[in-house]
């Protein structure tokens, strides 16, 4: 099962989290990485696009979608699948993790709450490659607090009518459609919110900005002007956007934490490969004892993250909540893919900063890692709440 696995990787699927098909699954998906994913990250919009059709291509947009009837793998999403997607796609190519990721959440509100016609128009398209996703959900004054948005939609008759912007909206300005959250005014903060499927060429719709990163990839401002969307195009109950969308972001948030793991392996097999091979004073790196500390670090706190991660992706796959756990997840893999991307860098030396360099390439990819669905403060915020929750209702931490 595991001869074509680099052994770290190999040696995870034989934690106890995994069933057989999970561990039959990661091989051939490995396989086939190393097959598909040799292209370039220059042109993000072309590049996805392409990305998007060999996903579909090899079946494995399945997997980010719930729902045998309209393409999906199964009923529910696997998030152990999800995970070990994520991770490898990461591992390979930064943009093929994003393509993959941003299918799933871009219809995951539609996956989870949608009716059956607007899963029937759109899941299918999503696996086949044929439509790209996208999540809108921030704002430029209403990030980590959602419940600041500003965007409305108003009844008028039976249209909505939206106004207002998005911002930071990966998948903008080449997606099919959006799944956009807006006030619809049922009772104030978070609790009067409804989540919309709007098709890119709805009139009123523009992409007001394409906004260049430090890891390029489609990212844009969205402006609603007099934007008229159909009833039927609202995704479950009014007022009920907020809860919607949670939902939608806790099936994807552990899988985040898989791609900054994916990151991370990435950098120590590069700084496993510089380390034996780089001569330094008739002797080489790895024969140095703080290479040996750093090298300990970066292996302990990549297997340290693998079990944080697929602990929880195993609690979520058996019904059981994983508010804390996800978030746990989430920020010690995301700090600590950017710790070991930093400290394979600095084993490279000046090879490290060279434009298109793996380390380089490494360094820019993890940083958003830390700040998108959900920014690390806000998950040390999580955490503490759940564990006091847990103490005042009289539970032993």
């Amino acid at each position: 099962m595991s001869a074509a696995l680099p052994q770290a990787v190999a040696e995870q699927m034989e934690w106890p989290f995994f069933d057989d098909f999970h561990r039959t699954f990661l091989p051939e998906l490995d396989q086939w990485a190393q097959q598909h994913l040799q292209l370039g990250h220059e042109d993000a919009d072309v590049i996805c696009r392409e990305l998007v059709r060999r996903l579909a291509d090899g079946g494995w947009l399945r997997y980010v979608v719930a729902g045998t009837a309209y393409g999906g793998a199964s009923e529910h999403i696997d998030t152990r699948i999800l995970c070990l997607l994520r991770e490898t796609l990461a591992r390979y190519h930064g943009l093929a993790d994003f393509a993959l990721a941003m299918q799933g959440l871009g219809s995951g509100a539609i996956s989870l709450f949608g009716t059956e016609a607007q899963k029937a128009r759109y899941l299918p398209r999503v696996v086949n490659g044929t439509a790209i996703a996208a999540f809108a959900l921030s704002e430029p004054e209403a990030g980590s607090d959602v419940a600041a948005m500003q965007c409305s939609a108003v009844t008028d008759g039976d249209e909505y009518v939206l106004n207002g912007e998005k911002t930071w909206i990966s998948n903008g300005g080449i997606a099919d459609f959006y799944v956009v959250f807006a006030r619809t005014g049922e009772a104030p903060g978070a609790r009067g919110i409804s989540a919309f499927i709007v098709d890119a060429d709805t009139p009123g719709l523009e992409i007001a900005e394409r906004i260049d990163v430090m890891a390029p990839h489609p990212l844009a401002r969205l402006r609603f002007v007099q934007c008229r969307v159909p009833v039927s195009q609202r995704i479950g109950v009014a007022g009920q956007g907020f809860k919607l969308a949670m939902a939608t972001l806790d099936v994807f948030r552990t899988s985040v934490a898989a791609a900054a793991l994916g990151f991370a392996r990435a950098a120590l097999d590069a700084a496993l490969q510089r380390m034996t091979t780089r001569k330094m004073f008739q002797s080489y790196l790895a024969d140095f004892q703080l290479a040996q500390a750093q090298l300990a670090e970066m292996v302990t706190a990549a297997d340290s993250n693998g079990l944080l991660i697929y602990r929880a992706a195993w609690r979520r796959d058996q019904g059981i909540p994983v508010t804390k756990e996800a978030a746990m997840a989430k920020w010690r893999a995301t700090e600590d893919a950017q710790k070991i991307i930093d400290t394979a860098l600095q084993m490279h030396g000046g090879a490290g900063v060279v434009s298109g360099a793996l380390t380089e390439r490494l360094y820019r990819e993890i940083r958003a890692l830390r700040i998108y669905e959900g920014a690390s403060e806000v998950q040390q915020v999580i955490i503490a709440r759940e564990t006091l929750k847990n103490v005042r209702q009289g539970e032993k931490v």
